[in-house]
């Protein structure tokens, strides 16, 4: 099933004139200067004992890499809680999923292609590796997993290219797309609770507090066949993008994200105030997130990377000036002192 963000925000956005004056350029848009602030985190969480999450961020700099030039592939999964080996799962879906890097990049479509939106760029690659880690751990399942709650896993696999992002998801893990401090779009949960809410049987509110909101009514490993939803989106410098599993969103709304993207950070800074926020509201399951930044200001990153790591060494400006004329002041006296005892 695809999905696309409405019509204003999915066509056309980064070949519109206000977004070329935006940014002065079309190098960007070509493909040219991508850059990417990248940053994960995972924990186990206040209440589990063992972290059933995993994930992955490879870049250009993977070895083996041919799918692309520059970008990255992002992928997260979520072994499911309370049956065998959901953490083998995950890490086995996320392994096979990290294959397509070495698959050949999709040719590119001439104007008299017409191509279905679903086999666009690397989509099809991406539905056949899910398809390839279900037949993995089903068929695991069959052999040694008998009589008992089967392995399975959610997965979301995000893969940025220039001007555009591919997401393929089955599962309640969740992609939010994010500009100026906003949520622009994200991916739908394949939960229980969630179809409630689509059929019109449950409100959001009552769906947020349901007990039976971490049942999942797709994954990865449980059954024969799949189906996964595909998505792609038009991304902008400066757009963000988070990849998590329902240890956050279970833990943090939509509100309380959107609140912690607004201030400023490094992804990294981004990544690690989510995960701790989700704890402090309960930590009722493992915790994971991907944070990207999008092409973001050079110079900015570099005044946000420096005030990160004057905090996490616990180094004030204020401090770190007194060191500076302290030894500023040092060198100058030992300069006098041995003019001193050179010439006198």
């Amino acid at each position: 099933m695809m999905k696309t963000l409405p019509k204003n925000l999915s066509s056309g956005l980064a070949e519109s004139p206000d977004v070329l004056l935006r940014y002065g350029s079309d190098d960007w848009l070509r493909g040219l200067y991508m850059r990417l602030d990248i940053a994960a985190q995972t924990d186990t969480g206040r209440r589990k004992t063992k972290n059933e999450d995993y994930y992955g961020v490879y870049r250009e700099d993977t070895p083996g890499l041919k799918l692309f030039k520059e970008g990255a592939l992002l992928v997260v999964a979520d072994g499911l809680g309370g049956h065998i080996g959901g953490d083998i799962a995950s890490k086995l879906a996320v392994s096979i999923v990290r294959d397509i890097l070495k698959e050949d990049p999709p040719p590119a479509p001439t104007i008299h292609d017409e191509i279905d939106e679903r086999d666009e760029g690397p989509l099809p690659l991406m539905r056949a590796a899910f398809a390839k880690a279900n037949d993995s751990i089903y068929q695991t399942n069959k052999d040694l997993v008998q009589g008992k709650r089967p392995m399975g896993t959610t997965v979301l696999a995000a893969q940025i290219e220039p001007r555009k992002v591919y997401v393929a998801n089955i599962g309640d893990s969740r992609c939010y797309h994010i500009r100026d401090g906003e949520i622009i779009a994200r991916t739908e949960d394949h939960s229980w609770v969630d179809e409630q809410v689509k059929m019109g049987l449950m409100s959001k509110a009552e769906a947020e507090t349901d007990r039976r909101k971490n049942i999942v009514t797709r994954c990865v490993g449980t059954h024969p066949d799949i189906t996964v939803d595909t998505y792609r989106w038009h991304i902008v410098p400066g757009d963000m993008l988070l990849l998590c599993t329902d240890g956050l969103v279970n833990m943090v709304s939509d509100s309380e994200i959107k609140k912690e993207f607004r201030k400023d950070g490094t992804a990294a800074d981004i990544a690690q105030r989510l995960v701790r926020l989700a704890n402090e509201n309960g930590g009722k399951d493992n915790i994971t997130v991907v944070v990207a930044c999008i092409s973001p200001n050079p110079v900015r990153q570099i005044y946000l990377r420096a005030r990160s790591f004057f905090r996490r060494n616990r180094i004030t400006i204020g401090w770190l000036i007194f060191l500076l004329v302290y030894g500023a002041v040092c060198a100058a006296a030992g300069y006098f002192a041995g003019l001193r005892r050179l010439f006198f």
